[in-house]
């Protein structure tokens, strides 16, 4: 008799696109996670087009994965508008981060990005002066802080100009890794997320009804 299979963990794919239809990469990489068992998405702009997020239905989807995918073309070094203001709202101190915010800890944070430079404009001589690995930060310590692995990151660069064989070789990885998540080897070369605590001193007070 066959043993049965120990269940995949959940993945959730978090897609911020403010245009899906200028969309060549990110779009297709989307509609390769929808066939995936296991794996739960979000389109952010189709389902927030008035930026009002859910935080206790996101907080539930976050809670029930243990991969937190972000996938989104990078505008301005950094994050299209609505998935900062997602990590603004959901990521919440008490919840996940602080001294009593532990509902991230030992989860998985995996970037998956385009640019629309060429991996050669990210670099000293290059119009973008720094390697790519230099805008990281801000995603690292978000995952530090809240008590998650940080992933090695899955990037295409210069996506408009991309060779189509390129875009769909990068659509096939990202469809393997999602379908064979943890078993990634060089995650067993990652050490787990050192906690980070976060006096309750070095954030606000909410106000009681009737104060300022």
């Amino acid at each position: 008799m066959d043993e049965p299979q120990t269940p995949r963990p959940g993945i959730y794919v978090l897609a911020a696109h403010p245009n899906w239809r200028e969309s060549r990469v990110n779009r297709q990489l989307f509609d390769e996670a929808r066939t995936l068992p296991g794996v739960h998405l979000q389109d952010l702009y189709g389902r927030y087009p008035d930026y009002d997020i859910d935080v206790a239905a996101e907080q539930a989807n976050v809670d029930g994965a243990q991969l937190l995918v972000l996938l989104h073309p990078i505008q301005w070094y950094s994050m299209p508008a609505l998935m900062k203001l997602w990590l603004d709202e959901v990521l919440r101190y008490g919840w996940a981060y602080g001294r009593a915010g532990t509902a991230l800890h030992g989860k998985d944070l995996w970037l998956v990005a385009t640019t629309g430079g060429p991996e050669g404009s990210y670099h000293p001589q290059g119009y973008n002066r720094y390697f790519f690995d230099a805008f990281l930060p801000p995603y690292e310590q978000t995952a530090a802080l809240c008590g998650m692995r940080f992933l090695p990151p899955l990037v295409l660069y210069g996506a408009h100009r991309a060779r189509e064989a390129d875009v769909q070789a990068h659509a096939e990885i990202f469809r393997a890794r999602l379908q064979t998540y943890p078993d990634w080897p060089e995650l067993e070369d990652l050490g787990a997320c050192p906690i980070i605590d976060v006096p309750a001193t070095d954030r606000p007070v909410p106000a009681t009804a009737g104060e300022p």
